[in-house]
């Protein structure tokens, strides 16, 4: 089982409501002053992968933790259009001030999870790894690195303080040494804790051999074509894992995957997914239309 990221989670939950309720609901406070007993139900309006569920979940706690909850699918599950994933039932005034940001965190999560899941279907059968990276909305990696996970992709590094990745802006300014490939994989090496993984980046075959004159744990090809991963990949010989970027979309990561890197890391899955299609249908409860 997935762990959510529960600190990081109520930590978004918290500057979520502060941007959404300054002032409170001022819309539903001049509409209903008094108690308006109502059920809602969070409906799948795709396939999609579940994820945020935990988040969306904790939205309506901390606005009325009285609404009764009931939970049809969770994180990491599968639903199909017209599914249910929640349905929550008290104070329709608490569901309506919840609503907004408990879709959001729902909609973009599940949007997430879901692309994952498409990527990974798309190489199903590759020895390959899918992975994020750190192309995130500030403040929601871990949110959205969850996500990634709930849809069948793995993790790349979380943060700069976790493995070296050496890229073209640090190599360019080493550009005064006639090999900064060289001259940084030495240093990196040297320097780094023994447990850090060490990556590099490079652009071209003349890159791949300067890279393979000193010992890094991968070598990470940038915006290669297929044929091109082939050829970088023989010139590798296995002294180094072999990672591919750039470029990836749904139409070529098969293609990508049959070159035979070990891992493909794709910005997309986090900066780019669509949002999931997901309503909240809200009605008087039984007891409501009774009183009247």
């Amino acid at each position: 089982m997935i762990k959510a990221p529960v600190t990081a989670i109520r930590r978004a939950i918290r500057v979520a409501l502060q941007e959404d309720l300054p002032h409170g609901d001022v819309t539903t406070a001049v509409l209903f002053p008094a108690p308006v007993p109502a059920r809602a139900r969070i409906v799948a309006q795709q396939s999609l992968v579940v994820a945020g569920l935990a988040a969306a979940i904790q939205v309506f706690r901390a606005i009325n933790p009285s609404l009764v909850l009931s939970i049809h699918r969770q994180d990491g599950e599968l639903a199909q259009d017209g599914d249910c994933l929640l349905q929550i039932e008290g104070d329709g005034r608490s569901i309506l001030t919840a609503e907004r940001v408990a879709l959001n965190f729902l909609q973009q999560l599940s949007g997430i999870a879901t692309l994952t899941r498409q990527f990974r279907d798309a190489v199903h059968g590759c020895p390959v790894t899918i992975l994020d990276t750190r192309k995130t909305t500030p403040g929601l990696r871990a949110l959205q690195k969850w996500a990634v996970l709930l849809g069948g992709g793995t993790n790349h590094r979380p943060s700069l303080s976790d493995g070296i990745l050496i890229k073209d802006n640090h190599l360019a300014l080493l550009r005064q040494t006639t090999t900064p490939i060289k001259t940084a994989c030495r240093k990196a090496k040297a320097k780094a804790p023994r447990d850090m993984t060490v990556i590099v980046e490079v652009e071209s075959l003349a890159e791949v051999k300067q890279a393979l004159t000193e010992p890094v744990d991968i070598i990470l090809l940038d915006n290669m074509t297929p044929p091109m991963v082939r050829r970088a990949i023989k010139l590798i010989k296995g002294h180094a894992l072999v990672e591919v970027s750039g470029g990836i979309t749904l139409r070529n990561v098969r293609a990508m995957a049959k070159a035979g890197p070990d891992r493909i890391s794709i910005g997309a899955l986090t900066h780019s997914a669509p949002a999931a299609a997901l309503s909240l249908v809200l009605e008087p409860s039984h007891r409501a239309r009774k009183a009247r």
